[in-house]
């Protein structure tokens, strides 16, 4: 069974930064593609950034020249560095991960960027 464990989230100040990672195993197959969503309350969920296998990244508008997403080490690890937070990113950060014949979530982590 294969798991997504998120992690870095907190409390931040506004114009601060945060490093979320997500981490996947029980598989011994490399990701398609891996995406950060978050959910605000009252909200729907909505696409932050986006990579693939191959490096290739996108981001939702309300983060370009903010957020950057990131594979790491080990494999079918990505990293999401979240700098000039501002309170409008106070959200639960979900991990999703595209892998071969599935496709999977983590359980989210608390991002709130406040004063």
């Amino acid at each position: 069974q294969v798991q997504l464990v998120e992690s870095g989230g907190g409390l931040v100040q506004p114009g601060g930064s945060l490093r979320l990672s997500c981490a996947a195993s029980g598989t011994i197959f490399r990701f398609y593609a891996m995406n950060w969503y978050r959910q605000a309350p009252g909200t729907q969920r909505e696409l932050v950034a986006s990579i693939t296998r191959d490096g290739s990244t996108n981001y939702a508008d309300s983060v370009k020249g903010r957020f950057t997403i990131s594979k790491g080490n080990p494999k079918n690890t990505v990293y999401l560095q979240m700098d000039s937070l501002n309170p409008e990113d106070t959200a639960v950060y979900y991990c999703n991960g595209l892998f071969p014949g599935a496709n999977y979530w983590g359980q989210g982590i608390q991002v709130t960027v406040s004063s």
